[in-house]
């Protein structure tokens, strides 16, 4: 979803999150990473509405913590929230079948100290499948040398059938923030600025987050 803004430079708000609902994508298809919203009052009855949420932390557009690979590793209020909002660049990776690698991102144009985000195919549908595009361990060590921030992708897990979970564990290791479950597919390859803050759950292993990008003439206008 885009938004056109007011009030000077600001240009267009690209929301980049998954909708949660009851019949949203979850990983797998598993049941227990549905959502389920519950009413608890409803109006005019109860003269006012309130409702309940039930959710997995890793449902939809969700920020992993260290601790959801490493039992000593920080937990989700402890991640730095200026690696969170910041200048991103997003990555045109639509070309890719199956696992990204470093074949295919040696060639982009990777800046240190930068949040990336991959845009593949997976933006274009809102149905699970088993055969989603992924980052390849090779991948996740090429953008752990550029030493980036973080890195985002528009897959419910940024890695796939890697049993001792390789991607996660090397990017986490090196300090790389993980955002998953993103919405890419009106946002062209380029640089825009993010803000993308998960909930601030106390001992939480990941957080939902709401995702935006900004494209700001200024900001990025030499």
């Amino acid at each position: 979803m885009t938004a056109e803004a007011g009030g000077g430079d600001l240009l267009k708000i690209y929301d980049v999150s998954m909708m949660i609902h009851d019949g949203m994508m979850v990983y797998k298809n598993e049941e227990g990473k549905r959502p389920h919203l519950k009413v608890l009052k409803k109006m005019p009855a109860d003269n006012l509405n309130e409702s309940s949420l039930t959710i997995n932390l890793h449902t939809g557009t969700h920020v992993d913590a260290p601790y959801h690979m490493d039992e000593k590793g920080n937990t989700v209020e402890k991640l730095d929230l200026t690696k969170l909002m910041t200048r991103c660049r997003v990555l045109d990776m639509t070309q890719v079948c199956g696992g990204i690698s470093r074949e295919d991102l040696i060639t982009q144009e990777i800046e240190r100290e930068a949040f990336i985000l991959l845009k593949t195919v997976n933006s274009f549908s809102e149905e699970f499948s088993p055969e989603f595009v992924y980052l390849e361990k090779s991948g996740a060590e090429f953008l752990a040398e550029q030493r980036i921030f973080g890195v985002g992708i528009d897959a419910l897990g940024i890695e796939r059938n890697q049993p001792e979970h390789e991607t996660h564990k090397l990017l986490m290791g090196k300090g790389i923030i993980i955002i998953e479950g993103l919405r890419l597919k009106d946002v062209a390859e380029g640089t825009y600025f993010m803000c993308a803050l998960p909930l601030k759950i106390k001992g939480a292993d990941g957080a939902p987050a709401r995702v935006v990008l900004l494209e700001t003439k200024p900001y990025f206008e030499e």
